[in-house]
């Protein structure tokens, strides 16, 4: 992984983040968020994986259906936030549209993808710390813009 903060403007920060080959972008994300303290953020991202793993929320089950792509892949969007989870820590949510050899194309929460070649990830950090909130009642944890 490398990385490089683009712009530091009085609590907002910006940085590139490229995840080399073979690196598990979830974690990884997730490990750079925690590294550098970011509380609250956009991301995007772009590249591709070998394998991945993204998740479509099943509401009776209150589980995700892992939908596995056990082939190469090309990262089409990937779109997501950074907020602090109810453990205190950064809590990353993504989802991501990934396209296939054959022009078909596979999306939803993302789980989890082994980077192939590359990974290129902005994120925009927010003055505000965010926070994830799990709800009880829906299985799932989301942004609750009260703090």
């Amino acid at each position: 992984m490398k990385s490089r903060m683009l712009t530091a403007d009085g609590s907002e920060r910006s940085f590139v983040l490229v995840l080399d080959n073979g690196e598990e972008a979830f974690a990884a994300i997730s490990r750079f968020a925690g590294q550098e303290e970011i509380g609250g953020a956009s991301l995007t991202a772009i590249g591709a994986f070998s394998k991945a793993t993204v998740g479509f929320f099943d509401f009776s089950t209150r589980t995700y259906n892992k939908i596995p792509i056990d082939e190469q892949s090309e990262v089409l969007s990937a779109l997501g936030d950074i907020a602090i989870g109810d453990d205190g820590k950064a809590s990353l949510h993504l989802h991501v549209v990934l396209g296939l050899s054959d022009g078909s194309t596979r999306g939803g929460h993302f789980i989890e993808g082994i980077v192939h070649p590359t990974l290129e990830i902005i994120i925009r950090e927010v003055p505000a710390h965010l926070r994830r909130r799990k709800k009880a009642d829906l299985g799932i944890a989301l942004l609750d813009p009260g703090g």
